[in-house]
């Protein structure tokens, strides 16, 4: 059985808008490339023809897997959340106890993880390391760069 995986509403939005692109504007796309590809003559010696059939199994396989997705996806209630412990879609202050340096952090879907906007997945080792945390606990976390240990300085919706 596949994972659930849990989304904020605009997340959620997005993966729909996508899958609707991809069903409807590039399909289209990819079908005009193997159109024009055909067009240029003997389909055994055409490579260009060769590269827009892969695209489009490419895509296919891309909409599968949202398809798959939305499926599985579930809306997460943010009103409902408990903001005495880090859960997924809490936005989580925290402080490096090393250097001193503050961040903010929303543990979102990986599908939704973005850093530049600071949203972590779940799934990162920062975020596993946080969940269940209450405000004030410090986490000890496994990273790449070895163990850092963070404060939790505020945890929000």
């Amino acid at each position: 059985m596949a994972e659930v995986t849990y989304f904020t509403e605009e997340g959620l939005r997005k993966l729909k808008e996508e899958l609707a692109y991809l069903k409807t504007e590039g399909r289209s796309k990819i079908a005009n490339a193997i159109a024009e590809a055909r067009d240029k003559g003997d389909l055994s010696e055409n490579a260009e023809y060769d590269a827009a059939k892969e695209a489009q199994g490419l895509h296919e396989a891309k909409i599968a897997n949202l398809e798959n997705t939305l499926a599985t996806a579930r809306l997460i209630d943010e009103s409902k959340l408990d903001t005495s412990k880090v859960l997924a879609l809490s936005i989580v202050k925290i402080k490096n106890k090393k250097n001193g340096a503050v961040m903010t952090y929303q543990l979102v879907a990986e599908s939704e993880a973005d850093l530049k906007s600071g949203k972590i997945s779940v799934k990162s080792p920062i975020a596993q390391g946080l969940l269940g945390k209450s405000k004030g606990d410090t986490a000890e976390i496994e990273v790449p760069a070895g163990k850092i240990e963070f404060e939790i300085v505020e945890i929000s919706r």
